[in-house]
């Protein structure tokens, strides 16, 4: 409701369509303009990055523990990716500025120090756990007498995973990518110290961009005047965000309800 409030108020200065479908957001720089497409598409972009590198790692590990390691090593194994959740993002980002990007650098000599793509990657591996414990947590919920019937076949390990395991527990893995990438997309300091703070229309992760979550922080945490139609634009990006997880939230439960198999 709070955000509600405030976002009308900036509604009632900027009409919606401008800020819905405006191409340009200098917010803090003269001419004003508050187009928030560079912010949506800055925070997709690293959203996106972060949700391939969770699932490529995810899943990995998720299979691995699931049908390859034995109950010992999975219970050591099993704590220590779980840590990767526990480390303060800040930290994350501090990760991503100083080694990541310079790992960067040296394959992509025109990389600039705060692009979309290290910040991706860095957030990828902070998804990662989430991705692996819950599609981790679904794969052990398919009956053995499935993983048995298929090795009676002569199924080897590899296809009884990928062509048994994975498909049959294909919703929770669904549903934990979704609930991971909306982690993504409402992740801040990440991406306020590594992807920068220049709202740019781009789908090239070696850009510098700023998410909506960046530019809330940047506003924050500066010195706008309270009441302005700056200070009001969080708000309105707020509930913006607000909605955009919302909708990752409901499309996650609607394919879990829709495609999840129930065995007896």
């Amino acid at each position: 409701m709070v955000l509600l409030r405030d976002a009308v108020g900036f509604f009632i200065d900027i009409p919606f369509w401008e800020f819905l479908f405006g191409t340009k957001w200098t917010a803090l720089f003269v001419p004003q303009s508050f187009g928030v497409l560079p912010l949506v598409a800055g925070t997709l972009l690293v959203a996106l990055i972060a949700g391939a590198i969770a699932l490529i790692l995810g899943m990995g590990a998720a299979i691995f523990l699931s049908e390859y390691a034995p109950e010992g090593l999975r219970k050591v194994l099993k704590p220590i990716l779980e840590v990767l959740a526990g480390i303060p993002t800040v930290v994350y980002g501090f990760f991503a500025l100083n080694f990541i990007t310079p790992q960067l650098m040296g394959i992509f000599p025109d990389l600039i120090i705060f692009n979309a793509l290290s910040a991706g990657i860095v957030m990828g591996l902070m998804i990662m756990p989430m991705v692996s414990t819950l599609s981790e947590d679904a794969m052990l919920a398919v009956p053995s007498s499935l993983r048995n019937a298929a090795y009676a076949l002569g199924a080897t390990r590899f296809e009884v995973a990928t062509k048994i395991v994975v498909p049959a527990a294909l919703s929770g893995i669904v549903a934990s990518l979704i609930l991971a990438i909306s982690r993504a997309i409402g992740e801040t300091m990440i991406v306020f110290i590594a992807a920068g703070s220049l709202p740019s229309l781009t789908i090239n992760p070696l850009d510098q961009v700023q998410t909506m979550t960046a530019y809330i922080a940047q506003v924050a945490t500066g010195e706008t005047e309270q009441g302005s139609t700056v200070f009001k634009s969080i708000f309105a990006v707020g509930l913006l965000l607000f909605m955009m997880t919302l909708a990752m939230n409901i499309l996650g439960r609607w394919f879990v309800s829709r495609y999840r198999q129930k065995y007896e």
